[in-house]
């Protein structure tokens, strides 16, 4: 599909893969799915790629050369916040908190399903327009005991200092906060954050908990074994 021919309300994709065949086969499926998309192979690429036509999602491989997948993440959200999908052949959970750090938002590990690659690009999509509409209703800053989540700020302090957190990270913290004390399910949280309708990916749901935890504190997020997270004062 060309620009040309690229429904107005198409969202511009820009994959980042250095295999080939990969990067051709995510191309071919998500330009049939309706999305604009480009592409990029190496580290380099993406930044040149990333600045010219300013995406709205990025699917980033890590392993990647020139400049690996991490640092033009964290090059990527320090310039223009976007979502970030991870395409990883890694199943550490370290290189994933790593990423989840530097600000992307969900992962998937290879070999991969291209209808769970759609899902998840779609997913993001959904909770990128859902922040817009929150941002835009947001209530007075939410308090949790000296922790403060400024929702159309989006900014969030403890005891009067600023927490730096990813886009994700402040969203989840955002749900958590609206009914602190209260445990929220795994399914809530995937759907209100997310935009799953399931539980499915429930291991990017406790990797982001346990990055939220070492910027907050640990004992403020209770894991209800088995149902989900709540956050206590």
């Amino acid at each position: 599909m060309t620009e040309d021919t690229a429904p107005p309300a198409a969202r511009t994709l820009l994959v980042v893969e250095d295999d080939p065949t990969i990067n051709q086969a995510l191309t071919d499926r998500l330009t049939a799915e309706g999305f604009r998309v480009e592409r990029a192979f190496d580290g380099p690429g993406a930044l040149e790629a990333f600045a010219r036509l300013a995406p709205d999602l990025l699917l980033l491989d890590l392993m990647l050369p020139g400049m690996d997948g991490l640092e033009v993440c964290r090059r990527v959200q320090a310039e223009r916040p976007v979502p970030v999908l991870m395409l990883t052949a890694r199943v550490d959970e370290t290189d994933v908190l790593v990423g989840l750090g530097v600000g992307a938002d969900d992962y998937v590990t290879k070999p991969f399903r291209m209808r769970e690659v759609v899902a998840r690009v779609r997913a993001l999509l959904r909770r990128v327009d859902r922040a817009a509409d929150l941002v835009a209703a947001a209530p007075p800053a939410l308090r949790v005991g000296d922790l403060v989540v400024d929702r159309a700020g989006r900014r969030a302090s403890l005891a009067g200092s600023a927490v730096h957190l990813t886009p994700l990270e402040f969203d989840l913290l955002a749900v958590l906060a609206e009914q602190p004390g209260t445990v929220r399910t795994r399914e809530t949280l995937m759907e209100e954050v997310w935009g799953w309708s399931d539980a499915r990916g429930t291991r990017t749901l406790d990797s982001h908990v346990k990055s939220l935890r070492a910027k907050i504190g640990a004992g403020r997020v209770r894991t209800a074994h088995g149902v989900g997270y709540a956050l206590e004062a």
